[in-house]
């Protein structure tokens, strides 16, 4: 076994016992090369961001950073600027060649809900180490949006790999070469490069930028919120935006991606080098993605973007991320966007899937 495991494989560990959960893993929490996992009862509201740390368990530290305590059961809201940590329902039991990796969601990551996945003993965010066996967290930090949030809701997930599936250069060169990975000339280097796009094919709109000020999100409210009460549109007639420090912006790539079904890719920030800004919030890629045989024809991947110290200007098809490809251990019995709830296939420039066009 080598490879990030499928959704079939998910399953059989959810039946053996190694994946648990109170109340029980539903269907609806598996996708193709990943497990949705599920905010818990109780927030706690935290002084500071942590790890557990080596033979520490996060149940003990939160005695150290706790403030207060916040009961979900009938919906809470999580406050903008504030960190929080959430037990999650799910569970590992990984065996010793099983480790993970765990992500926001993309419709997290496109609120800028900073959500990272923490474990026992844990010294790493978003790392399961092989044979982990204990309890998950999630530390919650809103950064634009305060969020009205409940039990079970799934703000992040979690992909078990066994052993090193990583392609190197010359092989993601061979992929695309047999099915190509975009629709351009691709920049191979430690993965497959990507860069944004602020020459739209019709008009002007080439992203958008949170406002500072604006009203509570309900996660579970889809579609019910007017864009332009949250977002200020960003045009530019030029290819060329300037950044401002600590703003948020949703942008797209100038590239169309596919993940063909026997692979899976995770988004990966570029070099700090290039920019005062980070490119990446929401970073699983499942098989299928943009890919012909899921109905996608090719999907762009749109771009969480904050800005840090100093105002930077980007400019059209600067190169601001990459694609890290994995080979799966199996093809998945379902791909994405193939007949499961896929609300980002096909996708251009787009907002979460709480927002009305503007």
């Amino acid at each position: 076994m080598t490879g990030v495991l499928a959704s079939q494989q998910l399953k059989a560990m959810i039946l053996d016992g190694r994946l648990s959960a109170q109340p029980a893993i539903t269907d609806e929490q598996v996708q193709p090369a990943s497990l949705d996992l599920r905010l818990g009862k109780t927030a706690y509201r935290v002084r500071a961001s942590f790890l557990a740390g080596s033979g520490a368990k996060v149940e003990d530290r939160l005695k150290e950073f706790e403030m207060h305590r916040i009961d979900l059961s009938d919906g809470a809201v999580l406050e903008k600027g504030c960190v929080y940590v959430v037990p999650l329902m799910e569970r590992l039991d990984l065996p010793s060649d099983i480790h993970a990796v765990a992500n926001a969601k993309s419709s997290t990551g496109r609120l800028d809900l900073l959500t990272r996945t923490i474990t026992d003993g844990g010294e790493e965010f978003d790392r399961v180490p092989a044979g982990y066996t204990g309890p998950l967290y999630a530390e919650i930090c809103p950064r634009s949006f305060s969020v009205l949030v409940r039990p079970g809701m799934r703000l992040n997930q979690i992909r078990f790999r066994s052993g090193q599936a990583v392609l190197n250069d010359a092989a993601l060169s061979a992929l695309h070469a047999e099915s190509p990975l975009v629709d351009a000339a691709p920049v191979i280097s430690d993965g497959l490069g990507f860069s944004v796009d602020l020459k739209p094919e019709d008009g002007t709109l080439v992203g958008y930028r949170a406002k500072p000020h604006t009203g509570v999100i309900d996660l579970d409210n889809i579609a019910g919120y007017d864009a332009a009460d949250y977002w200020e549109e960003v045009h530019s007639d030029t290819g060329r935006i300037i950044l401002d420090p600590g703003a948020f912006y949703i942008l797209v790539s100038r590239e169309a991606v596919h993940i063909p079904p026997a692979y899976a890719a995770e988004m990966a920030p570029y070099l700090a080098m290039v920019g005062e800004f980070r490119v990446h919030y929401a970073g699983f890629f499942d098989p299928g993605f943009g890919h012909d045989a899921a109905g996608g024809a090719g999907s762009r991947g749109v771009l969480e973007v904050r800005c840090h110290e100093a105002p930077f200007v980007l400019e059209h098809g600067q190169t601001v991320g990459r694609l890290v490809y994995e080979q799966m251990d199996e093809v998945p019995e379902q791909l994405y966007g193939a007949g499961i709830a896929s609300n980002y296939q096909g996708q251009g420039l787009k907002l979460s899937k709480h927002f009305r066009a503007a």
